[in-house]
């Protein structure tokens, strides 16, 4: 499935910005304890989770956040070891997925994205295992929370086949 970089149809971008799972507030954020694994996707995301005590599992992170930069996680995580790939807007890159794959068959930990994180929540649904928690933003709303199931894996399934080889 990601044997090649995947580039975003212009044609189907609205079908990738619906979001899927649950709403997520700060309020909720108790339900998540040490034993839980969780994968943050996106800056606000990631630094909330750290505000909040909780350390996810993996965090991928590109230091911007609604086309600013945003560098309040990136400095907070600034002598954390970490990956760093080359991911450009519209695209899954087979970079990006080699180090989700790797991080979570590891120990976790951070991955910068030289680029765009956004997609990156694509890989993390079906590489993590089955119940895994997957937090990423929802500009402007909230944060969206994803329990992975085979459900959700058939959903990502579907729209990485909407997805093109890139060149």
């Amino acid at each position: 499935m990601f044997e090649r970089d995947l580039l975003l149809p212009e044609k189907d971008r609205q079908v990738f910005k619906e979001p899927l799972g649950t709403e997520l507030y700060d309020d909720d954020l108790g339900s998540f304890h040490a034993q839980t694994t969780l994968i943050t996707v996106g800056d606000v995301v990631s630094l909330t989770f750290r505000r909040h005590g909780i350390r996810p599992f993996l965090s991928i992170y590109d230091g911007i956040t609604e086309r600013r930069e945003m560098t309040e996680f990136a400095t907070l995580v600034e002598d954390e070891e970490k990956d760093e790939v080359v991911n450009p807007a519209g695209r899954i890159t087979r970079e990006l997925v080699e180090s989700i794959r790797g991080r979570i068959e590891g120990t976790g930990g951070l991955i910068k994205v030289i680029g765009e994180e956004d997609l990156a929540l694509m890989p993390a649904v079906l590489l993590a295992p089955i119940g895994t928690d997957i937090v990423y933003g929802w500009p402007g709303r909230c944060m969206m929370r994803i329990t992975t199931d085979e459900g959700i894996r058939s959903k990502m399934e579907h729209l990485v086949s909407k997805m093109e080889e890139a060149e």
